[in-house]
């Protein structure tokens, strides 16, 4: 396989997880891969991975939160790497329980925006320019199936989060357009990473299974796949699109 051949991609969030699975996806697909998240011993297992079967790999530790680690993230990926051309902002997540709205405090609003919206707003300002300079480039961002339905048991502010990652994606999208750059954004349902895995009961996990059309539920490699479709080529005329790896779960 070689859709990306000889191209930079950085990956967020990608110690373990979605991000791992897209990361070694992207290396065996030809690109060199800069992998980003706070855990050292994560990475390092993620790289050692990507490298013992051919592939080329760094592993950058920044808080996506701060302007500062995101350009010193970037400054480090060009030299080491070369410029960037594929930008999965991936680093994310729910760092509050589900619950009625005004039992949320205001800190942990804050926290579910730094950690997903904000978080992915300030990689992108700071990787876009040099793409808008070079002529092209891809972004990939992630939202989730919590976002793209209402539901009583939702982690609102995850779900704000998220929704709002799906139109800044589209705007992003045609404002980046005219600078030969895509911008497309994926929405996973219940995906059975390592924590996932451990953490969902047996039945639950039954019960999660038996609302999918296609009766199971998604794994990391899912949306890798879907992410190196939007990476290459063979997407080269789709932008602008919130694409929900759902098991037929979301039909929007």
């Amino acid at each position: 396989m070689s859709e990306l051949a000889s191209r930079v991609a950085l990956v967020t969030g990608s110690s373990r997880g979605i991000g791992a699975a897209i990361a070694s996806r992207f290396a065996r697909a030809g690109a060199s891969v800069a992998l980003h998240g706070r855990d050292e011993a994560a990475l390092a297992k993620v790289r050692s991975d990507i490298e013992s079967v051919g592939g080329r790999a760094i592993a950058v530790v920044a808080d996506v939160t701060q302007f500062d680690d995101v350009e010193a993230m970037r400054e480090r990926v060009e030299q080491e790497l070369g410029p960037i051309d594929v930008l999965v902002a991936n680093a994310g997540g729910s760092p509050v329980r589900p619950g009625p709205i005004e039992q949320i405090s205001e800190e942990d609003w804050r926290a579910s925006m730094d950690a997903n919206l904000t978080s992915t707003f300030l990689t992108v300002k700071s990787v876009l320019p040099g793409m808008k300079e070079r002529g092209h480039g891809v972004v990939i961002t992630m939202a989730s199936a919590a976002s793209r339905r209402p539901h009583p048991g939702s982690p609102v502010a995850y779900a704000a989060a998220k929704a709002g990652i799906e139109i800044f994606t589209q705007d992003l999208a045609a404002q980046a357009g005219p600078f030969g750059i895509r911008a497309n954004c994926i929405a996973p349902e219940t995906i059975l990473t390592e924590r996932n895995e451990e953490q969902i009961p047996p039945a639950v996990k039954e019960s999660l299974r038996e609302q999918h059309p296609i009766r199971r539920l998604g794994t990391s490699d899912d949306v890798a796949r879907a992410a190196l479709f939007l990476a290459s080529d063979d997407a080269s005329w789709i932008t602008g699109v919130v694409l929900d790896v759902a098991g037929g779960a979301v039909m929007i």
